[in-house]
């Protein structure tokens, strides 16, 4: 049973909170101590007498218990000053809430959800006797009903709704993942790179690619017959974690057949470059990330990149209690109007297909195409990936197109991939309120729906 390990650790923190506020006010009246002689909720714990469970579009789990307890505590005080001692004593204690419990935003990490939000729907009824040395103080005409309307009004200016008390997890961007800012790199140049034909000559150009990112790696143009090539070319990455990602870049020798031959090989660590601060960084290209191995001690050429790290700025607003709803602001290094498309691509229901439902999604913007996992034998598809656009100004005229297929299992080759559906969102919506969350009607399927979350994030 929880409840014993429970009451043991309400009254540890209840202490911990207490100790300060209780020795503000012993210094403010000249009270030589006031210490808890004994401090247990009792062995009854608090009863669920029901529990309301709420469905939004959001990240969250919405919960509204009814809780009922009649408790056994025995809370007893001890003040002494002017070398009188005085004890209060707290007995039979009856508390009757309907707390609003939210839990958000859901993230793939465990415990899973990044915070807990609790409010009261209505003023709690709190009950409860006090005896000060050792009479019944409750029991004087009017002092039961001033203390009982005072505890709730104090309780209710608190965490009556929309009031919240809000106790953090974890960091949600850190357990999401999800993107707190832009790397911008330019490639400028490489120098006494190594001969890697047999006439002396390579055709150089570089790979470079996040760590913790699935998306195939950027590469430069390619430089022919050069061992000291300028790019001067411009990359953009996301970044979900500036104190653990790094760039990794590798520079190829290029060949019209076989195999591009690697020249060498390094890595910037994120942590290292302060943010707004654009720095020229040049780095030895080595044979492995092993710095012990003694291949490395041959020269292999350096490469130089400009590197700068643009965070996302969150706006100021008075109300924080919702975060996941704050916008973030794109980099001030991005184009003039420019910003980050952010997509995520949550759910789907009541998909069907023709052979099988093997169901993804695929998503287009502006040519670029991304997809989904594959979600086998499910009408109902969870998928919760996201997806980032780096754009040059603002979609406002732009559409962003999502596909829901079927790909064949290995056993139904007979019957390729299927089209379940379809939907063109019109972004200018997205441009204007910065972030919309909606369930969109599939195009040429009888009952399809699709979740879409998208984020407008601007300098």
């Amino acid at each position: 049973m929880m409840w014993p390990y429970l009451n043991k650790a309400i009254c540890r923190t209840a202490q911990d909170i207490a100790k300060p506020i209780i020795e503000e006010n012993r210094q403010k009246y000249k009270i030589d101590s006031i210490e808890f002689e004994s401090l247990t909720l009792g062995s009854l714990p608090p009863t669920f007498q029901g529990m309301k469970v709420y469905v939004t579009e959001e990240q969250e789990l919405i919960m509204e218990p009814s809780i009922k307890w009649a408790a056994n505590p025995n809370v007893t005080v001890v003040v002494k000053a002017y070398g009188l001692k005085a004890t209060a004593q707290i007995v039979d204690l009856q508390v009757f809430a309907s707390p609003r419990i939210t839990l958000k935003p859901l993230v793939p990490t465990f415990p899973c959800f990044a915070k807990i939000l609790v409010s009261l729907m209505e003023k709690p009824h709190v009950d409860f006797g006090l005896k000060l040395l050792g009479a019944d103080v409750m029991a004087i005409p009017g002092l039961y009903r001033f203390v009982q309307e005072t505890i709730k009004k104090q309780v209710a200016s608190m965490y009556l709704w929309p009031k919240t008390l809000e106790v953090p997890i974890m960091d949600p961007s850190k357990a999401s993942k999800r993107p707190v800012g832009i790397l911008l790199v330019k490639v400028l140049r490489a120098q006494n790179l190594r001969k890697k034909d047999l006439l002396g000559k390579s055709d150089p150009y570089v790979k470079l690619k996040m760590s913790d990112d699935k998306l195939p790696s950027k590469k430069t143009s390619v430089k022919r017959s050069n061992l000291n090539p300028e790019w001067d070319e411009d990359f953009k990455f996301v970044v979900t974690d500036p104190e653990t990602q790094s760039l990794e870049i590798n520079v190829f020798d290029w060949e019209q057949v076989g195999k591009h031959e690697k020249m060498g090989m390094n890595r910037i660590l994120l942590k290292e470059f302060p943010p707004e601060e654009t720095k020229v960084t040049t780095l030895n290209l080595l044979k492995t990330m092993d710095l012990n191995d003694i291949q490395n001690e041959k020269s292999r050429g350096q490469i130089t990149l400009e590197v700068t790290y643009k965070p996302f700025k969150e706006e100021d607003m008075e109300d924080t209690t919702d975060s996941t709803d704050v916008v973030e602001k794109a980099p001030d290094g991005t184009p003039a109007g420019g910003g980050l498309l952010y997509v995520v691509v949550h759910e789907a229901q009541d998909l069907e297909g023709k052979h099988h439902t093997n169901p993804y999604a695929k998503i287009i913007f502006k040519g670029e195409e991304k997809k989904t996992k594959v979600i086998k034998k499910n009408r109902d598809p969870r998928w919760e990936d996201e997806f980032e656009f780096v754009c040059e100004e603002p979609p406002v005229n732009d559409k962003l197109h999502v596909e829901v297929l079927s790909k064949a299992s290995k056993k139904g080759l007979i019957h390729g991939k299927e089209a379940l559906g379809y939907i063109d969102i019109s972004l200018a919506d997205v441009i204007s309120n910065k972030r919309i969350n909606e369930k969109y009607h599939l195009i040429d399927s009888k009952n399809g729906q699709i979740q879409i979350e998208m984020q407008w994030r601007t300098s």
